[in-house]
């Protein structure tokens, strides 16, 4: 399986949370909501989860293995430098990329 598109759909100046973003593979899977969080100086890539009963949280989908993680990861944190970038270079699209895209992959 192959990611063939991600899209930042919303970047965030304050926080942890620095964007969410939405991966498709081979043009025919999209998976929504995964976030990029700075922590500790290191980026890394949160899964989409749900609430347990019991408030802990659990992955709805998640890589299974280290080379998919690290591909994925890749892939995400790549596209957002390059988001941060395009804001950078274009500062009147620092209110889209606020606002989130809306277009659904």
């Amino acid at each position: 399986m192959q990611i063939t598109d991600v899209r930042v759909r919303k970047v965030f100046e304050e926080g942890p949370m620095k964007a969410i973003v939405s991966v498709t593979f081979d043009n025919e899977l999209a998976l929504h909501d995964v976030k990029v969080i700075n922590a500790r100086d290191k980026y890394f890539v949160v899964m989409p989860s749900r609430k347990n009963p019991d408030g802990t949280y659990r992955d709805i989908v998640h890589p299974i293995n280290a080379a998919s993680r690290s591909m994925l990861e890749t892939a995400v944190i790549s596209a957002y430098f390059e988001k941060l970038k395009e804001i950078e270079e274009n500062p009147e699209s620092v209110a889209a990329a606020a606002a989130g895209d809306e277009h659904e992959a």
